[in-house]
């Protein structure tokens, strides 16, 4: 297995397992973390720290080449190196992460840098005569076939039975 697709992975469950404790969906037996941490977040000193996670990040995204920066693998370990610093930053400081002003930033950058890299939209075409033909032509046929031998099946019961 690719070790960059399996880092991506370990990324993707960290991130869900972080968002479901910060949404207070664990146990339940204690109080969420979100109340306690929310109530000391300084959100103007978080946003300076994220635009200095930013900063960073948009230096190493700098080295990679702009046709480069939709593919994962040359920029995974910034990537990760950004999402560890507004993390870090945000418990720090007193808030949980994610949270709406995090999010917002890491969104903002997302649109910076990744906006040109949305898949191209799958084109559906009809497929050729002679295959949409058969693709019609074989079920109408099998219906047919069936509905023959159940008539034929029940004329005949005299004789199986």
């Amino acid at each position: 297995m690719d070790p960059n697709l399996l880092t991506l992975i370990k990324l993707s469950l960290i991130f869900a397992v972080k968002a479901l404790v910060a949404r207070g969906l664990s146990d339940g037996a204690d109080p969420p973390v979100t109340h306690t941490l929310q109530t000391h977040c300084n959100q103007s000193r978080l946003l300076l720290e994220m635009e200095r996670c930013g900063e960073r990040f948009t230096a190493d995204m700098k080295q990679i080449h702009p046709g480069d920066r939709c593919n994962l693998t040359h920029f995974i370990r910034e990537y990760h190196m950004f999402s560890s610093c507004t993390e870090a930053n945000a418990i720090r400081i007193g808030c949980f992460w994610p949270n709406p002003l995090v999010e917002h930033f890491i969104i903002g950058v997302h649109q910076r840098f990744f906006s040109n890299c949305s898949l191209d939209q799958l084109v559906f075409l009809d497929p050729p005569e002679h295959t949409l033909t058969l693709l019609i032509l074989v079920p109408v046929v099998l219906t047919l076939a069936m509905v023959a031998l159940v008539v034929w099946s029940s004329k005949r019961s005299d004789v199986l039975a």
